[in-house]
């Protein structure tokens, strides 16, 4: 079965999440368990927290289905030591969130070494982190997701995301998010029949299928290979509809959270609905 949702806001509490997904239609979802933007956020209080509980239970929505994201301000394999101190920090906060609210997934992007230090050491660096966290939390799986590669950041290739897995200690503790957008402008032909193939073949070689946790479904306002980050609404840019249409067909797709990140929000129940009416 395929569970497509969207990105939906927190705004009013976490616990308006899972409503705000319901209403588009929509049978997984992701969030910001907290700021987007700030290193610490408040604590969640105890009475949303169990009105996130008792929404997701009104609605339906399973934590295998939900996929929290992490702030955008963490970088795990950062160069400078006041600021790895600091990503190691919040990224902790971030996991005991996602505990607190009995999430069993965290998603977010692996981190850059702003050419300061070399490839390896970042890579080395953000398994390490992912070590430190895992120690000191329980139950909440480390989400890595690919990148477009852009500038410094890691994650474009499958080898780098591999290279990451290898060294986290606890194997059952960690798993990737493949974004589509950031594949395509990473270099990996998904809007080909056979690109596409060749695509997930060399990902399930190179890292494994038991690995993928969840999809982020964006369109791509760039060219194969760009290296550009820029997400279209579906059927909306490069990668095009046939693609989707494709995925939510393909059976080694099933039971993960499968979530819009698509720039026109209020076309996110359009998108669900026609990707749900495109499944034979």
């Amino acid at each position: 079965m395929k569970y497509i949702g969207a990105h939906v806001s927190v705004a009013g509490g976490v616990g308006n999440a899972p409503v705000q997904a319901h209403a588009i239609g929509a049978k997984a979802f992701a969030l910001f368990t907290g700021s987007s933007s700030r290193w610490q956020s408040k604590d969640i209080p105890e009475e949303e927290i169990a009105r996130f509980k008792s929404n997701c239970q009104l609605y339906g929505f399973t934590p295998e289905v939900i996929l929290p994201h992490d702030n955008f301000l963490i970088n795990l394999g950062s160069p400078d030591s006041k600021k790895l101190a600091m990503s190691r920090k919040s990224f902790l906060d971030e996991m005991r969130r996602c505990m607190q609210l009995g999430l069993t997934m965290l998603n977010f992007h692996p981190g850059s070494h702003l050419n300061a230090i070399s490839e390896e050491e970042c890579l080395d660096r953000i398994a390490e982190s992912v070590n430190m966290t895992l120690e000191k939390t329980e139950g909440v799986i480390a989400v890595l997701e690919n990148v477009a590669g852009q500038g410094s950041n890691m994650g474009h290739s499958f080898e780098q995301l591999a290279y990451i897995i290898d060294r986290v200690e606890d194997k059952s503790r960690v798993g990737v998010c493949i974004d589509t957008c950031h594949a395509y402008s990473a270099g990996f032909d998904l809007a080909t029949p056979e690109g596409y193939e060749e695509t997930w073949r060399l990902f399930d070689s190179i890292i494994g299928f038991n690995y993928l946790k969840g999809m982020h479904l964006n369109d791509d306002k760039k060219e194969l290979g760009s290296r550009i980050d820029r997400h279209a609404s579906i059927g909306m840019g490069t990668l095009g509809k046939d693609f989707f249409s494709r995925l939510v067909n393909d059976p080694r797709f099933d039971n993960i959270p499968l979530i819009l990140e698509t720039p026109d929000e209020a076309a996110w129940p359009e998108e669900i609905a026609w990707l749900y009416s495109e499944i034979r």
